[in-house]
């Protein structure tokens, strides 16, 4: 693994990492969890077991004290400060693990829910690659509104699902609808669905579209 000692050593290194699905050296796969604020590691790996895809290692990080970051997604990034470049450099350090493993990004799907979904898209905004696919249930893109976006990079045709209620008390539509443009600026394969009235969940359609994402990508 390389040494990333000389990077801030923030909160979440040495956190531990659980696993499920395949081993990592016979996966055909891997899908990188993010649970959300006050879940854990084992909370996400859950949808995992809803999930039925054979051929697939999830990964499930978990976060120091049960959040990513301590304010609000909509707060000044600074204010989120040092947590959320710790929980960043965790997710660069897992999928440098899988590559080494043989799974690169491109058979690598990043799933975040809540928090994870906010972290998971911010990340894949700051490092625009091809990845197997990114999957965003109820989050959106971090910092507050009106801030500059400079990302960099493309997607390069990567297939993005953001699942969201209309009505979620966490994660306002609008934001939801600005992240889906960035991320198909991008160059990302963005499909957007705002749910009606729904809570702060995960949904069967959601569960069924990430089915046919992770089919897709075993197929290929």
């Amino acid at each position: 693994m390389t040494n990333h000692s000389h990077i801030i050593q923030g909160p979440h290194q040495g956190q531990p990492v659980l696993l499920a699905g395949e081993p990592i050296s016979h996966a055909k796969a891997a899908m990188v969890m993010l649970h959300g604020r006050g879940a854990s590691a084992q909370d996400i790996l859950e949808l995992a077991s809803e999930l039925k895809q054979p051929g697939f290692a999830y990964i499930a990080p978990q976060a120091a004290g049960n959040a990513w970051y301590p304010n609000s997604f909509l707060a000044p990034i600074a204010s989120n400060e040092p947590a959320l470049s710790s929980a960043f450099l965790t997710i660069e350090n897992i999928l440098a693990q899988l590559n080494e493993a043989a799974l690169p990004m491109e058979r690598t799907i990043i799933l975040g829910f809540s928090q994870g979904a906010c972290l998971s898209l911010e990340f894949i905004a700051r490092n625009a690659k091809r990845y197997g696919g990114v999957v965003g249930l109820s989050g959106g893109l971090i910092g507050p509104d009106g801030i500059a976006r400079n990302y960099n990079g493309s997607l390069a045709g990567t297939p993005v699902f953001l699942g969201c209620s209309d009505k979620d008390p966490h994660i306002p539509k609008e934001r939801v609808e600005f992240t889906a443009a960035i991320l198909q600026n991008l160059g990302g394969g963005v499909t957007a669905k705002l749910y009606p009235n729904l809570a702060h969940t995960v949904n069967p359609d959601e569960i069924r579209i990430i089915r046919t994402m992770m089919a897709a990508l075993i197929s290929e």
